[in-house]
């Protein structure tokens, strides 16, 4: 696997608001947990749709990885033109300063926001290029935005064993509840 897609939840649908919510922190560890296996069987690419959520928090997470995987590039390939124009100032911010330390950017639609087409052209795009996906979505959560990539991934799992690593609200519940408890054995300890 050369390619991986990454993606999942906008930071609303979880809730999150800023990016100093303590929950963003246990889903970049759950997107790297799944990610350095990969890395360590050669994958070179880590490519995100750039939603303001988990997108974002998985490039970050893979430029961290970087550091010891440099033949990893990180890319971002959004629907359309300048998707964070209307977004808060720190969250363009954010945005703009993260998709500078870019290996790629770019847009499928090389115009703003025109129509709901612009997302599908982007997703089957992003389909075709990568070799599997990781999916941060839960659906016993309740239905959002990543049901739809998660339903289009299973179907080309289907047909062409296309890559499918899902993490959901449990595993990130275990990695919190995990390090939680190996602080009170430490601090137990001291």
């Amino acid at each position: 696997m050369k390619n991986i897609l990454v993606t999942g939840y906008r930071a609303h649908e979880l809730g999150i608001y800023d990016q100093k919510h303590a929950g963003i922190a246990y889903i970049r560890k759950a997107i790297a947990t799944k990610l350095v296996p990969l890395l360590e069987d050669g994958l070179e690419w880590v490519i995100t749709p750039g939603q303001y959520g988990v997108d974002l928090w998985a490039c970050e997470t893979a430029l961290e990885l970087k550091e010891r995987y440099p033949q990893l590039k990180v890319s971002v390939l959004t629907a359309f033109l300048n998707p964070e124009e209307n977004w808060k100032k720190e969250r363009q911010n954010y945005y703009r300063q993260l998709t500078q330390r870019l290996d790629f950017y770019g847009a499928v639609s090389k115009q703003p926001y025109v129509g709901p087409w612009q997302f599908t052209a982007r997703d089957d795009l992003l389909l075709r290029k990568t070799d599997g996906i990781v999916l941060v979505y839960d659906e016993d959560a309740g239905e959002a935005s990543p049901r739809f990539m998660k339903e289009k991934a299973l179907r080309k799992n289907e047909k062409e064993g296309y890559g499918y690593f899902a993490i959901s609200a449990q595993d990130i519940q275990d990695l919190a509840t995990e390090e939680s408890y190996g602080d009170a054995y430490f601090s137990a300890d001291e």
